[in-house]
C-alpha cells in the first residue's frame, strides 16, 4: 500500500498538501510556510486525492 507525506500550511492551517512519501515538497515559492504533518496511507485518502498525486506528483486538500 502506498503512503503519502502530508504538509500543512502554517499561514493557512486549513490547507494540506500531499506528496508521495519521501518526495519532499514540490517547487513551491513559499516552502518555509509548510511543515510536515505526518504520513497517510492510501486507503485513508479520498480517491480524487490519490489520483491527483498520481497525475501531478502532489495534491492540495481542504483540511476543514
Amino acid at each position: 500500500m502506498d503512503e503519502y507525506d502530508l504538509y500543512l500550511n502554517v499561514k493557512k492551517p486549513a490547507v494540506g498538501l500531499y506528496v508521495r512519501k519521501g518526495a519532499g515538497l514540490p517547487d513551491l515559492a513559499d516552502k518555509k510556510d509548510w511543515v510536515f504533518g505526518g504520513i497517510a496511507a492510501q486507503d485513508l485518502l479520498p480517491a480524487a486525492i490519490v489520483a491527483s498525486i498520481a497525475a501531478n506528483g502532489h495534491a492540495f486538500r481542504d483540511m476543514d
